[in-house]
Parts: C-alpha cells; structure tokens; sequence
C-alpha cells in the first residue's frame, strides 16, 4: 500500500497502520492535516495519530486521540478505537514498539500500560508515566482538521491541556530496569536518527 492510493484502501484498523508504516518518519515539528500528510508521504506521531483517527472515522468509528506522556522523552500520541467493547490503538512512531495494538484491552488504562515496558528512550530508560483521556477530534471539525492547509498546533495544545492519569508513582519510577541492548537494538529499527529524542 502507498499513500498515495491508501485513503481508499482503509478497510480496517491494521490497514490503517500498515499505511503509517508505510509512511517515512518526519522530524518536522509542524502539525499538518491528514490529507497533506497523504499527499506528502511523511508524518511524525501527532500527524500519524491524526490520519489514523481521520481513517478510523471512515470505519464508523469516533475520532478519538490518547497522549502518552513522558519523562527526558518524547510524548507520543495514538489513536484509539473499539471493537466488541475492548480497546486498540494505531500510531506512527520513530521506535517500532510503539505503534499498533490489536483490541484487546478493557479500558484505556490497560491500553496505556501494554506500552510501558516498550516505551524507552535512546538510553534505554523507560520514560512512560501518564496517559489522558480520549479527545474526541469532532469537536475540531468546524477548522477542517481533516483537510486543512493550516498548522494544527491548537489540537496539540489541546491534548496536552487534558486531564492525565499516572501510571506508575516516584518510588517505582526510581527502580525501573534499564532496557537491555537487545531490546534497545529491536525498537529503533529502521528509526531516522534525526527524530530520535536526545535525553539528559
């Protein structure tokens, strides 16, 4: 699947995130439609998860985003849909630990933590600490998020200004294990060296 022909071939959710796969990764910190992305063939998480919420409307369901918070880390944003009541998420991301989850998870909490001991930064730490609750993008609708020309950095701003929940407190956070090389090697696979987080 290319992007440019894969608007009309989102006929599932794994459709969807085999086109973000598809899709080089963009280090451009700009905040662009679904359709530039489509028409440009490069998306960082936040314009992946906005294309993925866009095709996700297209299969009847609400265009829900997540943001996933981090310490000396990006954040990282995936969109989120259910089916028979359980909870999946698709998304663009730099690591490949980061992006699609089959709906299997009952709440949004749940989903959240099937990426923490995934979510790492180039040191190898794990940096996941909280996740907000779903925005729903309709409420975007009357600037055409969609299908705009304009940069779409109030959705951003947006998400970031909704509550977050936590997942883990201080006291576990200073305990974490360090991510083995192996498993550091495995999700920056692929990854473009200049989107990559520099941590402390």
């Amino acid at each position: 699947m290319t992007p440019a022909n894969s608007e009309e071939a989102f006929d599932s959710p794994f459709a969807i995130q085999r086109c973000l796969d598809s899709l080089k990764y963009d280090p451009d910190i700009e905040a662009r439609s679904p359709r530039i992305v489509i028409e440009e063939g490069k998306a960082h998480c936040f314009e992946g998860a906005l294309l993925a919420a866009s095709a996700l409307r297209r299969l009847g369901h609400p265009p829900l985003l997540v943001d996933l918070r981090a310490v000396n880390d990006d954040d990282h944003v995936i969109a989120v849909f259910r089916e028979n009541g359980l909870w999946g998420a698709i998304a663009k991301s730099n690591f490949t630990t980061l992006r699609y989850r089959d709906p299997a998870y009952r709440t949004i909490r749940e989903l959240a933590m099937s990426y923490f001991d995934l979510y790492f930064n180039t040191k190898g730490e794990k940096t996941l600490r909280s996740y907000s609750r779903p925005l729903d993008l309709s409420i975007f609708d009357g600037i055409d998020w969609e299908r705009t020309d304009s940069e779409l950095s109030v959705i951003g701003k947006r998400l970031d200004a909704i509550r977050h929940y936590p997942l883990i407190d201080d006291d576990l956070a200073l305990r974490l294990s360090i991510v083995p090389d192996y498993m550091l090697e495995a999700g920056m696979l692929g990854s473009n060296p200049e989107g990559l987080y520099e941590p402390e």
